[in-house]
């Protein structure tokens, strides 16, 4: 049986802008479209279900959505479900989050814990339907970017986009000095020249697309920067998550933090394999 693609629902317009995305994902991938629903206390959830339902079958016919209401936490609810889901799906924010934040809570929790790709869709409606033909992917050294590359990758190829992918790189920090490192290849990742970091990471990757149009980006100055400027003209921006090595949140370094709170466009954390 083919894993879901699950969306969290709340009735909330953010919501719904990821019901919509998620419903064209599904479709692009062949894959099952999973409503979730889910509070800790008293709620009247078969309306959120219902409108959340036929947003999706109006918006792909052929789409047969299924769905679920479960009474406890939404973000533990939907990192439960992460374990065997295709992706989560989220808006960027909930009916209860403050006026004035960037991005909602159960979206920040989600993403720094899910053990799954998750895709916090924010944005403006052309960032949100794929108009500017292109997926960003943050690329760093080491062996910490080759699951946001795959899936980058695949997006890309289902889309028949463009795949741009930056590396940004700090040449104060490019010393002759190693600084301390976990293995032999992090080590050497941090002595090549940045050209051929970005170089080395795409090669394995992209051998299942090859026919997938590539603009590969070295840029001098912060990652947040290069990051957030590649996206402006992007569909999907995707980034790696750290291992979160027991203790949750951490797979949310700094930067992921910032694109995932002020991106133009969805973003999609990649855990690592």
């Amino acid at each position: 049986m083919t894993i879901p693609l699950v969306v969290g629902v709340d009735g909330s317009e953010a919501s719904l802008e990821a019901v919509d995305w998620a419903t064209d994902e599904a479709v692009r991938h062949g894959v099952p479209l999973h409503l979730l629903h889910a509070a800790a206390g008293a709620h009247e959830a078969s309306g959120v279900i219902g409108a959340a339902s036929e947003r999706a079958r109006r918006r792909a016919p052929t789409v047969r959505p299924a769905s679920e209401e479960l009474h406890e936490d939404a973000a533990s609810a939907l990192i439960r479900k992460g374990r065997n889901a295709f992706a989560l799906v989220l808006g960027s924010r909930g009916l209860g989050d403050l006026a004035g934040m960037l991005l909602g809570t159960v979206s920040l929790a989600v993403a720094a814990r899910a053990d799954c790709p998750v895709v916090v869709v924010r944005g403006t409606a052309e960032h949100r339907d794929g108009l500017f033909g292109n997926i960003v992917v943050g690329v760093e050294e080491g062996e910490g970017s080759g699951a946001a590359l795959q899936f980058a990758f695949r997006e890309a190829h289902v889309r028949n986009c463009r795949l741009t992918a930056v590396h940004a790189w700090n040449p104060s920090s490019r010393t002759l000095t190693p600084r301390p490192a976990s293995s032999w290849y992090a080590l050497e990742a941090h002595r090549r020249p940045p050209s051929q970091v970005l170089d080395d990471a795409l090669r394995s990757p992209a051998d299942p697309y090859r026919h997938t149009r590539v603009d590969p980006r070295v840029i001098e100055g912060p990652a947040r920067r290069a990051l957030l400027d590649a996206a402006s003209a992007a569909d999907l921006l995707v980034v790696g998550a750290h291992g979160r090595r027991g203790h949750p949140g951490l797979q949310l370094g700094l930067i992921n933090h910032a694109l995932l709170h002020h991106a133009p466009c969805p973003v999609a954390v990649v855990p690592r394999i």
